[in-house]
């Protein structure tokens, strides 16, 4: 498993900084590659939560597939 550190904003490249955030449904962007997913507890429901890593920023995000919840959505966790 890579480690990840929190990223500075200035950190994120444009098309990151872009991503809107917490809104279930939002876009990503093409440099973004999928690097695995897992499911997790939400209350009664179970989520499925998928990392991706901006080849561009190395900027890391969760992308959380919560239909009960509007607001998951893209979250940044860190950077590699």
């Amino acid at each position: 498993m890579t480690k990840t550190t929190p990223p500075a904003e200035d950190h994120l490249c444009a098309a990151c900084a872009g991503i809107q955030r917490n809104w279930r449904k939002a876009p990503g962007h093409a440099e973004l590659m999928q690097r695995g997913n897992r499911k997790e507890e939400r209350g009664a429901a179970q989520v499925t939560v998928t990392r991706y890593v901006c080849e561009q920023c190395g900027t890391v995000w969760d992308y959380e597939n919560n239909k009960q919840n509007q607001h998951a959505g893209w979250s940044v966790v860190g950077s590699v």
